[in-house]
C-alpha cells in the first residue's frame, strides 16, 4: 500500500474513532446527569458539575486504555521480532 495512502486511511480511521469516542461519552454522560424529562432550559448547576467530572472521568479512562494498549502493542511487536529472530537462527 502506498505510504501516503495508509496515512490517510490512518488519520480518517483515528477521525472516526475520536467521534465514536465523544458520542459514546455523551450519550453515558447525559444519561448519567440528565434528567429524562427537563424541567428548565438552561442545566442546574448539579447537572453540570456531574457532566465536568463524567467527562474527567471519561476523558482520563480513555488516556489510560490508549496508553495500555500501546504498550501491549509494543511488547507484542518486541515478541514478534525476537520470535522471528529465533526461528530465523535455529
Amino acid at each position: 500500500m502506498d505510504p501516503m495512502k495508509a496515512q490517510q486511511l490512518a488519520a480518517e480511521l483515528e477521525v472516526e474513532m475520536m467521534a465514536d469516542m465523544y458520542n459514546r461519552m455523551t450519550n453515558a454522560c447525559h444519561r448519567k446527569c440528565v434528567p429524562p424529562h427537563y424541567k428548565e432550559p438552561e442545566l442546574s448547576k448539579g447537572e453540570a458539575v456531574c457532566l465536568d467530572r463524567c467527562v474527567a472521568k471519561y476523558l482520563e479512562l480513555h488516556e489510560r486504555l490508549g496508553r495500555k494498549l500501546t504498550e501491549l502493542s509494543v511488547q507484542d511487536e518486541e515478541l514478534m521480532k525476537r520470535a522471528a529472530g529465533g526461528s530465523a537462527s535455529g
